[in-house]
């Protein structure tokens, strides 16, 4: 079994909007004039053999690109395929502290996630706190993104050795950190290693593109540290799988990686 732990089904805002202008001159897509149906990341799964993908809301300064009801609804329509995973507007603290509520209470997401070059500001950023907190006492992880970005922001805001003070302020707070970490990949497994509760994914990178320090990783102590993620509609799950074998994993390392880390991290029944 798959689980894809970094989703995102998409609204046209989203698609549309200015700060995705790069990604599109690299991947030569043009703008898109309609949003996909959840069929088409539903079949994007199926081909990649995913079973359950945990899908995003995405909350950005002044905008809100995928709403938090947008994602339930999508959960609602994929018959518990879709897995939520909500967004908060961090310059409203106690906002953002009952929108975790609902999404955990009301909407049955589980996890928050928050991305710092939306915001370009660290995860230290005292914006940030009231949200660890609420995601300790809903009991759901904190994701976040790791690693340079695409989109013309500033990367050094998701350099991983932030979340070493983060996981020493909060050591209840279960944090995972997508996207590997890259340039910092050796930051990422250091605070993982280092912190009980903290996990990487491997979202926006292919298989073929992880770093070896990394791949050490997860044949060796990190072997339950470490999540596939796709990134979808960014990279489709099976491209991102594609040549798996060539990772060497042992059987349990690669149940692991592919979703037995993922079941216990966010809390999900099996399949």
């Amino acid at each position: 079994m798959i689980i894809d732990a970094w989703v995102q089904h998409p609204t046209l805002r989203l698609l549309q909007d200015p700060i995705f202008e790069p990604l599109r001159r690299w991947t030569k897509d043009a703008l898109p004039a309609e949003a996909p149906p959840v069929a088409a990341t539903l079949a994007a799964m199926d081909a990649a053999g995913v079973a359950r993908s945990l899908v995003c809301a995405w909350a950005a300064p002044h905008r809100t690109l995928i709403s938090n009801d947008e994602v339930a609804g999508y959960v609602a329509e994929a018959g518990g395929r879709l897995v939520g995973v909500g967004s908060v507007d961090i310059s409203r603290p106690m906002g953002a502290v009952r929108e975790v509520r609902r999404c955990v209470r009301e909407l049955g997401f589980k996890a928050i996630r928050v991305l710092p070059w939306l915001w370009e500001a660290p995860p230290t950023d005292r914006r940030f706190y009231p949200v660890y907190a609420a995601c300790c006492d809903e009991g759901v992880p904190f994701g976040t993104q790791i690693g340079h970005t695409g989109p013309l922001m500033p990367s050094e805001v998701g350099r991983p050795i932030y979340l070493d003070q983060v996981a020493i302020d909060f050591p209840e707070l279960t944090i995972v950190g997508g996207h590997i970490g890259y340039p910092w990949t050796d930051e990422a497994i250091a605070v993982a290693t280092k912190h009980e509760r903290v996990f990487i994914d491997t979202s926006a990178y292919t298989v073929k593109r992880y770093p070896p320090a990394l791949v050490e990783f997860m044949r060796g102590h990190g072997r339950r540290k470490v999540l596939f993620g796709s990134n979808w509609p960014m990279i489709a799950p099976a491209h991102a799988l594609q040549g798996l074998d060539s990772l060497a994993l042992d059987d349990e390392a690669k149940a692991l990686f592919l979703a037995g880390n993922a079941e216990r991290v966010y809390g999900l029944a099996p399949a």
